[in-house]
């Protein structure tokens, strides 16, 4: 189980482990002992969460969710196996509590009369500019 917070518990069921050898330095040690972890979380089939936290929680995983709504989370940080089996739960907890946050709508504004006037005085000068670029004619 892991809490992601106080009202949302991910439970055993929707969560597997799979312990693969690392790759990268790590002398003889990296031949032996299976470190690296991929952590599955069926976010799709996932009660605890609603359709919309789903939504942006695909959104924010990216190449990371599979076809079959999962989420894969690979972790071989570290030597050893028990810390990168932590830090794959902690990454997949604050993947989810960045999917509870709604993000704020945006309201449309006007611009105002100054930066009108200012966008308008810049084009105005700009075409000045241009305009003195042009072939000099003789008197």
């Amino acid at each position: 189980m892991i809490h992601v917070t106080d009202n949302i518990i991910l439970q055993d069921w929707e969560l597997s482990e799979q312990f693969t050898r690392s790759s990268g330095p790590g002398g003889q040690n990296v031949n032996k002992v299976s470190t690296a972890v991929e952590l599955r979380f069926e976010a799709a089939r996932s009660p605890a969460l609603s359709s919309a936290v789903k939504a942006r929680l695909k959104r924010i995983a990216g190449r990371k969710w599979t076809g079959d709504g999962a989420i894969l989370i690979r972790v071989e940080d570290t030597r050893s196996q028990a810390r990168n089996r932590e830090l794959a739960q902690e990454r997949l907890a604050e993947m989810i509590r960045k999917a509870l946050v709604a993000p704020k709508r945006r309201i449309a504004t006007k611009p105002t009369l100054g930066s009108k006037r200012r966008r308008l005085d810049g084009k105005t000068k700009r075409g000045q500019v241009k305009s003195l670029r042009g072939r000099v004619q003789e008197d």
